[in-house]
């Protein structure tokens, strides 16, 4: 990343005409330059003067200083072709990448526009929804703080790539342009060239100032340096392998033992905000070079794997952190190479099965290695959770492989997930709640949705190996299901069940089959225990986050099977009964989120209607999601479907915003039962919509959607007294 990140305005008014015109004056005087340099054409040239030189019968003076001049002079006019050449590749590779980067940023920005966020001149999104007469008869929903917040992130990555492109471009220009009568050297050939050599040459630095001193010694201003390095070569393999590599494995750990745990103990102010910076830049760094597969990376990651027992003492000190306690640290940022993270798991797994005491004796060293700073244990599993939580690969197969330890095989699953005699005992934090869950959560999302954990990418069709882990988390959940209080698992099992929220209706649907977005994770089958389902929903739904992303999926799935049956309408003897069929599954799940909720504020006292409330406007995005899974049902495109979404957005707020404290003068019952009705009421208006936009008129409109309102105010019944059980 440049220190300087280019600006909307600044890429959007970029004026390339001058560029392209330098790219094509260079191309002429590169042609030019070759020609005198080696004689293209058959015209006299330097490498035919320096061939005549060097063959003739020289004499005297001439044997030694014309001799000599005329082949410097040779070499040099190839020299500065040579050069030439470099000048014109990366022009040329500046500018198409800056056409590349433009044509971007007007793309998103004009996509952006029609979901009413406009980009400012610095890259911020802002929602941009007409008022009043502009409007027309039309109700634009505004766009969500999550929705901004995308946009932004999508703006903000494509200036930073033409930031690089900037940067990268300047710095070998400025390289060539160095000393203004001497053109020896051999330049890049163009801006991937120059990135890898500009990589090289500032991890030959570091690593050469990391080795030659302390790391934990260097001063502020060049922490600060060494950190905005990291953040303009942190993806560069070029720096990354190298820097890595020239350390070696141990020496890697040691230089951020050293960094991060000094003698003197935690460091604080200014100085630890650097830190923290630098230890996910490093992260991202050392994540990118084990993508790498050559001989010096895998002799890296052999020697980081084979240190994990090492201790790295503290200096003067007997005691200091070991090596797996050092590298888990490093993996909270970046996606780390597949087959490392399930070598590095394994090793890690096997040294605490065999470890003489339980985890919390295994990891208490408190030397500090996580910015900002806590008194909390070292317990290495949280950084490798993280790790995973980065890579959705490596994560499904670490959680379906297996583990060998003092000759016991375990599966991975039972010893971090389950809860039998030889399943770990995750250490407390300081809040008292186990310090690795939710990074644990963390893994378990990338794992089974297929994206790395808080990724804005569109996650793939669910795999059967995801599903099926889907299967072991309600089924371990649901039975265990009193363990999820005030859990920090739960607002990633909240995500999990948002993204299986059709698998999750078909479970709950008796028989009536519910298509799923690749394969079923089966949560109907009969090797789930019995109510697993249900007990699993209603220990999650006490989870504010996790209540607004099972509510704003919900609901966007009843609303889409309803739209199903009216697209084939034609095939149902009685559509009203069909659409109760549909609708009862979603109205169980609002029933036991409802109980859930209540449960929370009056009963546990873990939570605040507000945070339930503020959670339903946060986690809409998975309004977006259930829809777009199945997008090819709606007979609409474009800003018809987003229209759809955005009344599915609206309805969840409207009937499932609803404070139920005293103070805001309602009873629990109260509450529970104008839920109930809320309910009701969102399906009726979804059902009469989808109605009348396929042709029904008002009056049967009217009769389906009471219908369908009855068969809620049961389902949500059903789902109250499984979930208050």
């Amino acid at each position: 990343m440049a220190a300087e990140m280019m600006t909307a305005q600044e890429l959007t008014d970029l004026r390339l005409g001058t560029l392209d015109t330098a790219v094509s004056d260079w191309e002429k005087m590169h042609g030019k330059l070759d020609t005198l340099a080696t004689g293209g054409g058959g015209g006299v040239s330097a490498k035919a003067l320096e061939t005549q030189a060097k063959a003739a019968d020289w004499s005297g003076a001439n044997a030694t200083i014309s001799k000599e001049f005329v082949t410097k002079i040779a070499v040099e006019f190839q020299d500065v072709a040579g050069q030439a050449k470099s000048v014109l590749g990366i022009l040329r590779d500046a500018s198409a990448a800056f056409k590349k980067h433009k044509t971007a940023l007007r793309t998103i920005i004009d996509d952006l526009a029609k979901h009413h966020i406009y980009i400012n001149d610095k890259g911020g999104a802002i929602a941009s929804v007409p008022s009043g007469a502009a409007a027309g008869k039309g109700d634009i929903p505004t766009p969500t703080d999550e929705e901004l917040a995308v946009a932004e992130r999508r703006v903000k990555r494509v200036l930073w790539e033409a930031s690089e492109t900037d940067r990268i471009a300047a710095r070998a220009l400025r390289a060539l342009a160095k000393n203004k009568h001497d053109f020896t050297g051999d330049g890049p050939g163009g801006l991937k060239e120059a990135d890898d050599r500009q990589g090289k040459a500032d991890a030959d630095y570091w690593a050469k100032k990391a080795q030659e001193s302390n790391p934990g010694e260097w001063s502020d201003a060049e922490i600060a340096r060494f950190n905005e390095t990291l953040k303009d070569q942190r993806d560069n393999p070029g720096f990354s392998e190298r820097f890595a590599t020239t350390l070696g494995g141990e020496g890697t750990l040691q230089f951020w033992r050293d960094m991060a745990a000094p003698p003197g103990g935690a460091v604080e102010g200014d100085r630890a905000k650097t830190l923290a910076e630098v230890q996910d830049n490093l992260s991202m760094t050392l994540a990118t070079a084990t993508q790498s597969e050559s001989p010096a990376m895998d002799t890296w990651k052999r020697e980081v794997i084979a240190a994990g027992d090492k201790p790295f003492p503290i200096q003067g000190l007997p005691m200091g952190p070991n090596g797996y306690q050092v590298m888990s640290s490093l993996m909270d940022k970046g996606k780390f190479d597949d087959e490392f993270l399930n070598d590095y798991g394994d090793s890690l797994l096997k040294y605490e099965r065999e470890y003489p005491g339980d985890p919390e004796v295994a990891w208490r060293d408190t030397a500090n290695l996580n910015y900002p700073p806590t008194d909390e244990p070292n317990d290495p599993f949280v950084g490798f959770m993280e790790g995973l939580g980065h890579n959705p690969e490596a994560s499904l197969d670490f959680f379906n492989d297996s583990t060998t330890a003092d000759g016991k095989e375990m599966d991975n699953w039972d010893y971090l997930v389950a809860k039998g005699d030889d399943a770990r005992a995750w250490p407390p934090g300081e809040d008292g709640k186990p310090l690795g869950h939710d990074a644990l959560g963390h893994a378990l999302e990338s794992a089974t949705i297929g994206v790395p954990h808080e990724s804005d990418a569109t996650p793939p069709k669910h795999s059967a190996g995801s599903a099926e882990l889907v299967n072991r988390i309600v089924g371990e959940y649901g039975k265990n299901h009193d363990v999820l209080k005030d859990s920090p698992l739960s607002d990633s099992l909240g995500n999990i069940t948002a993204e299986y929220m059709r698998d999750v209706q078909d479970g709950m649907n008796s028989g009536r089959p519910v298509d799923t977005y690749g394969s079923n994770a089966n949560l109907g089958s009969g090797d789930l225990p019995d109510g697993a389902l249900k007990d699993f929903l209603a220990g999650v739904g006490k989870d504010p986050d996790a209540y607004g992303a099972i509510i704003n999926s919900q609901q966007a799935v009843t609303t889409e099977l309803i739209n199903d049956v009216y697209q084939d309408k034609a095939k149902f003897d009685e559509v009203s009964v069909e659409v109760g069929n549909r609708v009862t599954p979603g109205a169980e799940i609002a029933g036991i989120m409802a109980e859930s909720r209540t449960q929370a504020v009056y009963d546990d006292k873990i939570a605040a209607d507000a945070e339930f409330n503020e959670s339903l406007a946060t986690t809409d995005k998975w309004a977006d999601r259930a829809i777009d899974m199945g997008l090819s049902r709606f007979p609409v495109a474009g800003d018809a479907a987003g229209m759809i979404i955005g009344d599915i957005k609206e309805v969840v707020v409207d009937h499932y915003t609803r404070d139920s404290s005293d103070e805001a003068g309602q009873e629990r019952s109260d509450f529970l039962e104008r839920q109930r009705a809320n309910s009701a009421d969102a399906i009726y208006d979804a059902t009469y919509q989808r109605a009348i936009a396929a042709g029904v008129d008002h009056e049967n409109a009217s009769s389906q959607a009471d219908a369908a309102a009855r068969h809620v105010k049961e389902g949500y019944a059903m789902g109250r007294q499984r979930a208050g059980s």
